[in-house]
């Protein structure tokens, strides 16, 4: 049985596997797209004036950039993929019934941009019926774009992979501090003393789209969090598979896109999950 939408071709070989060809029809024009926008996000950062923070929750910051990003994003993307549906963060058009779904983050690492810390990207992901297919996290400004259509996964144009290191103990691990819900921040904590113990390091970057695409570059080895929404890990999870990591939820299941939480690592994951496991409440 095949799905056909101009240029943009998909069969199943069974039940439970659905392949997909010429997906290179809109890998460019996407990528282009993120890229474009990017420019647009480090444009406005030379100027932007903290005071036009707006705030949707507990240190929960969103700008004019976002909103506007998004927007470029969604228009752009409908025209490559017409008829396809949205989840986006900042809520420019919600439309997740559809086969052909795109997961938008315009901004993440909106508190790094308001306070001219220069670590955020942009995160665009696609799924069909329910199955990731592509993936781009772009981090604006080092310009480097990582992506995935599932044959392997780049850094601009050159194959990238997760670390080969074999041991937590060499190992840096990233993650994310809770912002706004500390239910279970006495486990988080006991996590960190945990690791601090027993890997080469932890960091803290703010933005988990590029926490994910540093993973499958194999410059951290792995990255934990919890309090993740599907707009935040969708494309970089993507890219960390394909480059040979591993991705679970905290449990060591497969809900990690929408089920709040996300262990992505290199061979480290076994050790990384355990010690999850063993201290989360």
């Amino acid at each position: 049985m095949a799905v056909i939408i101009p240029d943009f071709v998909f069969f199943r070989k069974n039940e439970n596997q659905i392949m997909h060809r010429n997906i290179e029809s809109i890998i460019t024009p996407s990528i282009d797209l993120v890229k474009e926008v990017g420019q647009f996000i480090k444009a406005e950062a030379k100027q932007f004036d903290r005071s036009m923070i707006e705030f949707k929750g507990l240190n929960d910051l969103v700008s004019y950039v976002d909103k506007e990003a998004e927007k470029q994003l969604v228009k752009g993307l409908k025209k490559l993929l017409p008829g396809s549906g949205f989840i986006t963060e900042e809520g420019t058009v919600q439309q997740s019934e559809e086969e052909y779904i795109w997961i938008i983050d315009p901004l993440d690492g909106t508190t790094n941009f308001a306070h001219g810390i220069p670590v955020y990207s942009i995160s665009v992901a696609l799924q069909f019926r329910s199955k990731l297919i592509f993936g781009v996290v772009y981090e604006v400004n080092k310009d480097e774009c990582f992506w995935s259509s599932g044959d392997g996964a780049y850094c601009n144009s050159s194959p990238i992979y997760v670390s080969d290191q074999p041991e937590l103990s060499g190992s840096i691990i990233a993650t994310g501090f809770p912002y706004h819900n500390f239910e279970n921040l006495d486990g988080y904590m006991n996590i960190l003393i945990d690791l601090m113990q027993h890997s080469h390091g932890i960091r803290r970057f703010g933005s988990a789209a590029v926490d994910l695409a540093y993973v499958a570059c194999g410059r951290f080895e792995a990255f934990f969090e919890y309090n993740l929404n599907p707009w935040d890990v969708a494309a970089g999870a993507y890219i960390v598979e394909n480059a040979g990591g591993k991705v679970t939820d905290f449990s060591g299941g497969n809900d990690f896109i929408h089920g709040r939480h996300i262990v992505a690592a290199n061979n480290t994951h076994g050790a990384l999950l355990q010690i999850i496991q063993n201290n989360w409440i």
